[in-house]
């Protein structure tokens, strides 16, 4: 298995960075979205066409990206060897964040389609940038390996 998983490393790779870029913009969308949203009536065209868009973007972007970023990640780290690294430790506990953060704004979504506002417009656009910091942070972590 691990003769299988060396040959085809680079595609793991080139798959994985892909994906991970395809799941953080839906990230980046989602949070703008609900920003739309926020002000339109509950029940309007408005509220459907964003609900609709939404539920696009979790559909054919963020679901099955974190769903291969997870994949090809755990197939890398066994191809390459490296659990023991504090750096992998480290970045898997904000891929793990990042992930929660994922199913976090999905929920929030879902509950203003449905007509409720659990966060302000300000609390958005604050909760949106929390993908980017994540995303440094990991960055870093791999290319550098600090630790």
């Amino acid at each position: 298995m691990q003769d299988v998983l060396s040959m085809i490393y680079l595609w793991l790779k080139a798959g994985h960075i892909i994906f991970m870029v395809f799941w953080m913009a839906g990230l980046f969308m989602l949070p703008r979205q609900m920003i739309y949203l926020h002000s339109a009536e509950s029940k309007s065209v408005e509220t459907e066409l964003w609900a609709k868009r939404m539920g696009l973007l979790r559909k054919i972007i963020l679901t099955p990206s974190i769903i291969v970023v997870w994949i090809l990640g755990l197939l890398l780290a066994q191809t390459l060897q490296v659990w023991g690294e504090g750096w992998l430790h480290a970045k898997l506990l904000f891929v793990i964040l990042l992930s929660g953060f994922h199913g976090y704004m999905v929920a929030q979504s879902k509950k203003m389609i449905a007509g409720e506002r659990p966060m302000s417009e300000k609390q958005l656009r604050m909760w949106g940038e929390v993908p980017g910091i994540l995303l440094a942070l990991i960055v870093v972590l791999v290319v550098v390996k600090p630790f």
